[in-house]
């Protein structure tokens, strides 16, 4: 089978599920020349697992209009402020504490994401998702 020709990538952070041909997802698809109906069936397919969250991809393009997607897992952010139950970040990080995760909430998170962490075990992965958390103004508790 030849190799097909890659023209470019996409990245899009779409809501599980709710892809349609509204912005972001259509302007970015259309000046590709990418059918949009066809990504966005396939896309909500796939994500129905993560409904509602919002999920990273990665759409290949082909030069003869075809695409291949990847799916990531939601952001370690999302996962953050679910475990605390919040909107939103601080505004200001590292001096207004708007909340308190554990040790244990932040082990549950960074399995959760360990394949799209640059991570070789849990417990490094752990420290990456303790720092994401820290710059969002939630502090890690025993």
């Amino acid at each position: 089978m030849a190799k097909k020709e890659i023209s470019g990538y996409i990245k899009l952070q779409i809501k599980g599920g709710q892809a349609n041909p509204a912005p972001p997802v259509g302007p970015a698809l259309g000046q590709r020349g990418i059918n949009i109906m066809d990504f966005c069936k396939a896309f909500n397919e796939k994500t129905k697992p993560f409904m509602g969250k919002p999920v990273p991809v990665v759409i290949t393009v082909y030069k003869d209009k075809k695409f291949d997607f990847i799916i990531k897992s939601p952001p370690a952010s999302h996962f953050i402020k679910e475990a605390v139950k919040l909107k939103s970040g601080s505004k200001e990080p590292g001096r207004n504490i708007v909340g308190y995760i554990t040790k244990k909430q932040v082990a549950d998170i960074a399995k959760q994401k360990m394949s799209d962490l640059n991570a070789n075990d849990i417990e490094e992965a752990s420290k990456i998702i303790a720092g994401s958390a820290r710059s969002m103004g939630i502090e890690v508790k025993e």
